[in-house]
This record gives C-alpha cells, structure tokens and sequence, in this order.
C-alpha cells in the first residue's frame, strides 16, 4: 500500500519525471568534470608552469558550478510539483477517514493531520532529493574516475558500496524504533488530551497524583522510545565513515604505489576532489536522508493509510479497525436513493439514541428539485449530510447513480453548509477552484446568474478579504462556486439563509435551470413552492409530495405556508411584498391560499417516498 501511494505520486506526471532527470543531469556536471578538471589544470597547468591553462581548466569548473546552479532551481520546482499534490492526497485520506470513523475528540487523528502529513510531504520531498542527488553524482564520479585513472577505481567504489550496504542493512531496525516512537508520540497526545478534556472532574474527584502518573507514564515510554531511536541511528555514523572516509584514507596511504604505477600528483589531487567534494555528500545526504526522512515516511505512511473504520454504536460490535482503501467511484447518473435509512447520535457502549431518520424511503430522480421542510432540529441537516456521504447511516443504504454516498466521487456532487468558505484569492479563482477549466464567458454567467456583478465590479481583479465580504456575498461566491462545477448533486443545507429572498430566489432558480438533481434545505418556505416535490419532516410523520398536495396533506406544513402568506392567496407580483420574487410562481398560477386543511391521513407506509 504505501509503495502503491509512493509509486502513484512519482508517476503522476511523466512529463514532469522526465525534466526532473534532464535537470539532475545538469545538475550534476560538476560532480563529472571536477576531479578531471583539478587534475588537468595541476599537471598540465601550474605544476607545468603554465598558469594560464591552469586557470583555463578552474573556469571549466567555473561554468559547470553555474549551470548546477540553475539547474539546482529547476530541480526543486519540479520536486515541489511532485511533493504539493502528495501531501494533499495524504490530507484528504485522513480527513476523509476521520469523518467515515465517526469519532468524537480522536486526538490521533488530529496529529495526523497536524503533524504526521507534513512530516510526510517534508520527508517524502528530502528522499527524492538525496536519492537522486546520490545516484547520479556516483554516476557521475564513476565515469569521471574511469575517464580520469581506471586504478584508482578500485580504491574508491568498493568501500563507497559497503558502507552503503551496512547503511541498508540497518534500515529495518531504524524504521521499526521509528514506529515506536511515533505510535509513544500519538499514546502521549491521547494522553494529555484526555487530562485537559476533563480538569474540572479530576480536581473535583481529588484525582490529581493519579492522572498526573498516568500521564507521566505515557511521557516515560515516549522518551524511552526517543532514546532507543537514537541508538540505532549511531548505525549511520558508521555507514558513513566506510563509505565516505574510508576512500580518503586508501588513497593517501597507496600514493606511494600510484606513484610507482605512473599516477601523478594531479589525478591523485583529481581523485581527492571527487571524492571529498562529490561523493562523500552525497552519501552523508543519502545516509541522513534515508536514515531519518526515508523510515520517517514509512512509519508516517503506515500510520495515515491505516484509517479505522466507523465504531459500534451500542456496543454490540467492536469496530471495523480495517484501512478503507475502496476508491471513489464515478456515480451513473445523479439519481438519489434512500432505502431503510436509520441514522442516530450516539457513542459506543451507551444506551441506544432515539433515531434521528428511522426507517426512511426515498426516491430522487435525476434532474428532480426536492425542498425538505419542517422545524428546527427535526432531522433536515442530518438527512443532507447522509446524502452527502458525510455520515454514514446505521441501517439501510443511501445510494447516489447506483453508489453508496460515501464512496462518490467527491467531483460529483456538493454540499453547500449554511456557513460559506471563501480563500483570499480573487473572486475568478475562488469561482473555479472547483472548475479550473471554465471559460471566462461561463464564469461572466455564473456571475450574473448569482448578481454577483457588483462584487466583481468593486474588486477589479483584485484580491477578496473574506473579512470584508458580508454573510450574503460569501454564501453567493460559494453558490456560483458550485454553480460552476461539475457535480450533478447539489445540496443547499439552507446555504441562503443570508440572503434576501429576491437573491434567494434568483439563485434556486439558477441551479434549477443547470441541471442536475437539486436538494434544497428549507431555509424560508418560499424555496418549497419553487421545488417540484417537497419532502416535510415533522419528526412523527414524513410526507413527500408536490406543494398543493403537502398544503392538504400536512398540517405542519399548511401551518408553515399559512404563517408565510399571511392567509391570502394571490399572483406572485403580490407576494413579492412578502419575500417572494416575481418570476419565482409561473406568471399565470395560482398560489394555494394559507388556511390550516382538516388533518389528513396517508394510508399504507408513511416512510415510503417513491415517486
């Protein structure tokens, strides 16, 4: 798995693997030319007496130094290319299985998020600079030495090659105090967590010492395990002096018989160079890389892709600890079904909670617009999360084009919350952050669509400060955010409750005219008489139906529109004085007055929502 993920993000883009390795040839030219370079400006330069081509030779040297240089930039923007997208892969796994977990105060999962996914983009960034700066500077060294004295290789190569063997021989003991550490460091966090949470009950129960030991044991082991993995690191040290000082010792004691073997002083010197300014830093970068980033990404990895499944509510079950590791499935269509859906709060191990959604049936069809209504607290976010795919319900199934909500492609649907997120940035880059590809022409129809033109107008091109933007101006850039994206589900969990109701209106209209499947959270009951269907929650009874078959079937919903309308009936320019825009009710329909009809019954399932 964690070579999958490894592999997956090197091979992300080819075309930007290929550059890398172009500009790492680059980069490497001093590491070819300078040993020949400092021993063809020595013999055939000073110690000839000719100083000119001496420094002919250092100039050489010169040149391939300020080609690394620019090369060495290239190299890291084309490394950060690789390591950004990595990290937000890592980032939206732990987040993602954090809410598929379910569980509250996980301070575990808050150090992954925190601490362990930088440690893994910094770490996975440091590997791939040492590993490729090592491999093609002993390219590099090897052909310079074979170019410059084939003799000299033997003294050189083979030590370089058994200190990097003891190195990786060690590895697993490194990775395996890594992990130690790292699992004594989330123990601690749990730990401390745990204590703060709960202050106030251990010094009313008098229970200091005992926490406090507790605590203090948790901080032991952690620091046990720090020392244990700072034994084992020695190992590194060792590796080192066999493969980069070794080389340096053989060569000035064998002089005498290079010497004797025609070698002059300059290859000697040449050799040195290679060696001293080429390939000893390259293996103390691989050796520190490897021995600390590399068994920091392996431990890190283990620890991010082992996402715990959703625990047993009433304790019937122990808790799914498998890592989730499905992939996100591209959904057939935008249909939205609910089959048997009970969904209820609650932690494991206590008495089971009234269900918040019991037994609930319901059909959507694609490029159906449903408002669900009822009071405060019934249920109507919670319904919008399960199909969102933020919770996953207890019983039952909750199925978006055939797949269940949690699996979907994140692309493919959205939800807008009341509280709308703008980034600084300007207003065209917060509108495609989720639709990099739209034209400018789509994006002048999102905003006219959403009258966001004054905003537009008073920015002119500028950054937005998300402070300065009122509630309505962030709720509409995060409509027309999503107006502008590719999902074919949207839900609107009363993500205009900031709005006039013109504004309101003009924006369920633009999604209704999009396209899709739009599911709208009430937040004035006018968004019902825009809908085709409404869906009333009243915590007894769930009722799905258009408008005039609500207004004569539920009371609660009668009361609700009889509260809105003031109990008269009229076109849709009159009930513009009450909130309603004109062109919001068809020009020529009738509105169903606000009386309270006799109680009505519906016979058979009242869960079943079929259309």
């Amino acid at each position: 798995m964690r070579r999958r993920v490894v592999l997956d993000a090197l091979w992300r883009e080819p075309s930007r693997l290929l550059r890398l390795v172009c500009w790492s040839v680059a980069e490497a030219l001093p590491s070819l030319t300078g040993g020949y370079a400092v021993a063809r400006a020595v013999d055939d330069g000073f110690a000839a007496g000719r100083p000119g081509v001496g420094m002919a030779w250092l100039g050489v040297l010169a040149a391939a130094w300020a080609v690394a240089a620019v090369s060495a930039r290239q190299v890291l923007l084309l490394i950060a290319g690789i390591v950004e997208p990595f990290r937000d892969d890592l980032l939206r796994r732990v987040v993602t299985g954090a809410l598929r977990a379910g569980r509250g105060g996980d301070s575990a999962a808050v150090a992954r998020m925190n601490h362990q996914v930088e440690l893994a983009r910094d770490s996975f960034g440091a590997i791939i600079t040492v590993v490729r700066s090592f491999v093609f500077t002993l390219v590099s060294v090897a052909v310079g030495l074979s170019t410059l004295a084939p003799a000299v290789v033997p003294l050189v190569l083979p030590p370089v090659a058994l200190g990097l063997g003891l190195f990786l021989v060690s590895l697993p003991s490194l990775a395996r105090r890594q992990r130690e550490f790292i699992v004594a460091d989330e123990c601690t966090a749990a730990a401390v967590a745990a204590m703060a949470s709960g202050l106030r009950d251990v010094t009313a129960c008098g229970a200091e010492e005992r926490v406090a030991a507790e605590v203090g044991q948790a901080v032991t082991r952690q620091a046990a395990s720090a020392r244990a993995l700072a034994r084992v690191t020695a190992t590194r040290t060792l590796s080192l002096a066999v493969g980069a000082w070794l080389p340096v010792v053989l060569l000035l004691a064998g002089a005498p018989w290079l010497v004797r073997q025609g070698i002059t002083g300059g290859v000697i010197l040449g050799t040195l160079t290679y060696v001293m300014q080429s390939l000893a830093p390259a293996l103390g970068g691989l050796v520190q890389g490897l021995g600390v980033s590399g068994v920091r990404l392996a431990v890190t990895l283990e620890r991010i892709l082992h996402v715990p499944g959703p625990p047993a509510l009433h304790g019937d079950t122990e808790p799914d600890t498998e890592p989730d590791t499905e992939p996100d499935t591209e959904p057939d269509g935008a249909r939205l079904v609910l089959r048997g859906v009970r969904f209820a709060y609650g932690a494991a191990g206590r008495k089971a909670p009234e269900p918040v959604i019991d037994g609930l049936d319901l059909d959507v069809p694609e490029g159906d617009h449903l408002a669900v209504v009822g009071p405060s607290g019934i249920g109507k976010s919670t319904l919008a999360a399960l199909v969102a795919g933020l919770l996953t319900p207890d019983e039952g199934e909750v199925l978006v084009g055939g797949v269940p909500a949690a699996r979907v492609r994140p692309a493919a649907r959205a939800l807008i919350p009341q509280e709308a997120y703008v980034f600084p940035g300007t207003l065209a880059e917060n509108l495609t952050y989720l639709a990099p590809g739209a034209t400018p022409e789509r994006v002048d129809e999102a905003v006219a669509a959403f009258g966001l033109t004054d905003l537009a107008r008073r920015c002119a091109g500028g950054p937005l400060d998300p402070a300065e933007l009122s509630a309505g101006e962030r709720q509409l850039v995060a409509l027309a955010r999503t107006y502008l994206s590719p999902a074919r589900l949207v839900v609107l969990d009363e993500s205009t409750c900031h709005l006039d109701p013109v504004a309101e209106a003009r924006a369920e209209a633009a999604f209704a005219a999009r396209g899709g499947t739009l599911v709208v959270v009430a937040h004035r009951i006018s968004s019902a008489l825009r809908a085709k269907r409404v869906l009333v929650m009243d915590g007894t009874r769930v009722r799905l139906g258009s408008h005039e078959e609500m207004v004569a079937a539920s009371p609660l919903y009668a009361d609700l529109v009889g509260h809105w309308t003031g109990h008269w009936a009229g076109r849709s320019e009159e009930l513009c004085s009450e909130g309603l825009s004109a062109g919001a009710v068809a020009e020529d329909a009738d509105v169903s007055p606000g009386r309270r009809p006799e109680p009505a019954a519906l016979g058979g399932d009242l869960n079943r929502l079929d259309a």
